[in-house]
């Protein structure tokens, strides 16, 4: 059995979209650990970005590669170069970015077909349904990676089965989630766009996203048996073969490994450290809004004035979409920097967020609850303050404050829109922003609960995917599943 243990190859085939990528590649990392062969399917351009990760890995030697397929963008009518989502430069290229994503199928499958040692399986994330139409033509096993919690799969199971939406008459309307292990409500206007808007074309990506799923032999969810108990098991009844294995995000040890993860940084890390180190512990405030949504020139200003109004230090990252000329010229001319000096960093593009999060300065994060940032969050044991603007993060604000309990709501009750009407749109003022990291900062009984809770969840989160701990072994279950199969062909 061992010696066929070792003789295993994963294919991981993530959307090409960073929150994808990086914890299929910390995922990558993990299987090679247990003695993996993995390949990982990538684009040139993301290639880049993941080739010192995947170098310093080989150097440990674990045997992991890196396969890049030309991105079809123009075949597909995108500019040259959108090889990532985060690349997009309107919502209105989405459509075809997925277009262009479903065009890797054929060079994909004349890569896998002279890949030696044989892919014995398939992960591929669950936005790129048709890798079940490859798994099938070569035989091999398909396993969903799930880039969501479990919470989040039950709250969509529960909603599409009940048909509760049916009964909403308003967008702004709460409707209370039947057969849950909370009482969870939500409205209309906090539901991903696929559920919310009910068209043809997304109905029929939803139709094929659960056909591959449906014929998936098992699903991997970035998460921990730990961190919701009951949803796993919820889960389980509601899906064959689901393993929990993560978080992913902790296998980066090595303090080169977190500052590198995902983009090349915008800052030097002595000079992040520097900074963090200057500061009392427990003190910042780090904000940051993820890699794909945007923020407008008049809310980014909203942003920084409820930091500034706090008093507290902070870490600002504003991306390199959301560094419009507006934003540059109001930090230039109403000497924002100025007045923040010492007290405030404002980074422009990408962070080292593990390795800021894991820093004894952090008391808290204001994010956008995108999963992996949320659950970055849950292991540095840091509480937030929640942003949901998109896709699943409502249901991750509702874990994060009325499961988990360690975070406190910013306050906004829909779905960010974008399109140019959007461009000067504010959802949040700046007093919100100071109201949210007061309470949150709050040196009473609840602020002082809600820090307890959360060092409580970061304390159960360690040692889950090293030797002994239950995201190991459960990755160790997955690995024995596919040579079962193997062996029963």
């Amino acid at each position: 059995m061992a010696s066929e243990n070792q003789q295993l190859h994963f294919i991981l085939v993530p959307l090409m979209s960073s929150s994808h990528i990086i914890p299929l590649t910390d995922f990558a990392k993990l299987l090679a650990r247990q003695g993996q062969d993995v390949t990982i399917i990538t684009t040139p351009l993301n290639a880049i970005r993941l080739n010192p990760i995947i170098q310093r890995a080989i150097k440990s030697n674990l045997k992991v590669q890196l396969i890049p397929l030309r991105f079809p963008c123009q075949e597909a009518g995108l500019p040259e170069g959108c090889e990532n989502l985060d690349e997009l430069t309107s919502p209105d290229l989405t459509k075809h970015f997925f277009v262009a994503s479903g065009m890797l199928q054929e060079p994909l499958e004349k890569v896998l077909a002279k890949l030696v040692p044989r892919p014995t399986c398939i992960v591929s994330t669950n936005a790129i349904p048709w890798t079940h139409e490859i798994a099938q033509k070569f035989g091999i096993p398909m396993y969903v990676f799930h880039t969501i919690s479990c919470f989040t799969l039950v709250c969509s199971h529960s909603i599409n089965h009940s048909k509760i939406l049916e009964t909403v008459n308003s967008d702004y309307e709460s409707v209370l989630l039947p057969d849950m292990p909370h009482k969870i409500e939500f409205k209309n206007s906090q539901l991903p766009d696929m559920m919310r808007k009910n068209s043809s074309e997304s109905k029929n990506m939803l139709d094929k996203v659960k056909e591959a799923e449906n014929s998936a032999q098992g699903v991997v969810v970035n998460s921990f048996e730990e961190l919701e108990p009951s949803y796993v098991e919820k889960c389980k009844n509601m899906m064959k073969n689901v393993w929990c294995i993560g978080p992913v995000s902790q296998c980066n040890k090595e303090m080169l490994d977190k500052f590198e993860r995902g983009n090349k940084a915008s800052i030097d890390e002595n000079d992040c450290l520097k900074w963090l180190d200057s500061v009392k512990p427990k003190s910042v405030i780090y904000a940051c809004f993820g890699s794909v949504s945007h923020i407008s020139p008049t809310q980014s200003i909203e942003i920084g004035l409820g930091l500034e109004a706090s008093n507290r230090p902070f870490i600002w990252i504003i991306s390199d979409r959301d560094y419009s000329i507006e934003v540059k010229k109001w930090l230039e001319d109403d000497t924002f920097e100025e007045r923040i000096k010492g007290r405030g960093l404002i980074i422009r593009g990408w962070a080292p967020q593990v390795l800021i999060l894991s820093h004894s300065s952090i008391g808290g994060f204001l994010t956008h609850c995108g999963w992996n940032s949320t659950l970055e969050a849950v292991c540095a044991g840091v509480p937030m303050i929640t942003w949901p603007m998109f896709a699943e993060q409502f249901y991750n604000e509702k874990f994060v404050v009325h499961v988990l309990r360690i975070g406190v709501r910013i306050g906004v009750e829909g779905v960010l829109e974008s399109g140019e009407d959007a461009h000067d749109r504010v959802l949040v003022k700046g007093e919100q922003v100071k109201k949210a990291i007061d309470q949150l900062m709050d040196e009473g009984e609840e602020g002082e609960e809600r820090r307890k809770r959360a060092r409580e969840v970061g304390d159960m989160a360690k040692g889950t995917t090293e030797a002994g701990g239950s995201s190991y072994s459960n990755t160790k279950l997955l690995i024995q599943d596919v040579i079962k199969w193997r062996m029963h062909q």
